[in-house]
């Protein structure tokens, strides 16, 4: 990789990092804060139904884009920023009216200046709070679940029917935080790209909290869309990566903080940090080096299978090491 590529992927991996750490550090006070949005967080049919409300929020966008609806979905995803802008700093800030303009602050930015750092703070804010939630909310065979079906439905989505393809194709004119802009030059400017060129992509594009798919979208018409497609990807002003890539992964963390059995870590910061939670991060990190690597040979990719597995290996093996029984770190005890 260019010298650019290496950058690119170290502030995406900052990112990452930030999402993870700010949902370790929110999901006690989400908890005392009665943030978790399910009566059982241990029945795993809780997955299942998100799962289908992820195709019924992906098939409502195809729709749309179809329709010429695009600016409708904007809304709703910049009104979806705002909502969990507030719930991160409804724990954050002791005024209420200061977390409320705060919050209405960082759905006018996105509305009025979407330039790539504001895009990425409004997606590192969405992703630590949405993770944050369903970690909470999703126990540990729930989340386990989720990661593992969203990775195989992210798979057949980009490899099969493709249809995540048309997607983030629709996303990426919008400039909204369902992806997260990685430039990889001081001079990128999001605001000034038409996306003609060639664009490869990486993410999960199903809703506002799950990102944008892999897509590779070119202008065979034009002069600068032929020269792009015989240029190093790895030399591209910018990349882009689904939020939900961040977001998935974090929520085995999580959930991994804080459903397992396993002691703290004794971290003042982060109180919920516990062995299989550090290694859910390791290994998402691991898959993400793995997909960044295949991204800069040029070729879009679905995030989730490496991600999510990453992450649920690490938590794994971090259960094990912390002396957790495998059938409680699966959340298979109650059922047994």
């Amino acid at each position: 990789m260019s010298r650019r590529a290496y950058r690119g992927v170290a502030l995406a991996a900052l990112i990452f990092l930030v999402v993870q750490v700010g949902a370790l550090a929110l999901v006690p006070t989400f908890f005392e804060q009665g943030y978790q949005t399910v009566e059982d967080p241990t029945d795993p049919t809780n997955s299942l139904l998100y799962i289908g409300a992820i195709i019924v929020m992906t098939a409502f966008m195809l729709a749309a884009f179809k329709y010429d609806l695009d600016q409708l979905i904007r809304l709703v995803i910049v009104f979806t920023s705002g909502l969990l802008a507030w719930y991160v700093f409804a724990v954050l800030v002791p005024n209420g009216l200061v977390a409320i303009a705060l919050s209405a602050g960082v759905s006018l930015a996105l509305l009025v200046y979407p330039e790539w750092y504001v895009i990425d703070a409004a997606g590192a804010l969405m992703g630590a709070g949405a993770a944050a939630l369903f970690g909470i909310s999703f126990g540990l065979l729930p989340a386990i679940v989720l990661l593992s079906v969203l990775a195989i439905y992210d798979a057949i989505s980009v490899y099969k029917t493709k249809h995540m393809l048309d997607l983030a194709e629709g996303v990426m004119d919008l400039r909204i935080p369902v992806v997260l802009v990685i430039p990889t030059t001081l001079s990128y400017s999001l605001l000034d790209d038409d996306f003609a060129r060639d664009a490869n992509e990486v993410g999960d594009g199903e809703n506002a909290t799950d990102g944008g798919e892999p897509a590779e979208a070119a202008d065979a018409e034009t002069a600068d869309a032929e020269a792009t497609d015989d240029s190093d990807p790895a030399d591209r002003d910018a990349f882009f990566i689904g939020l939900g890539d961040a977001v998935m992964p974090t929520v085995m963390v999580a959930s991994g903080a804080f459903f397992s059995e396993a002691p703290s870590l004794g971290f003042g910061a982060l109180p919920a940090l516990n062995l299989p939670a550090l290694l859910a991060m390791v290994g998402t990190f691991a898959g993400f080096s793995g997909l960044m690597w295949a991204v800069m040979k040029g070729r879009a990719h679905a995030g989730l299978p490496l991600l999510n597995g990453g992450a649920i290996g690490g938590y794994l093996v971090g259960s094990v090491v912390a002396g957790v029984p495998l059938v409680s770190a699966l959340g298979l005890a109650p059922y047994l």
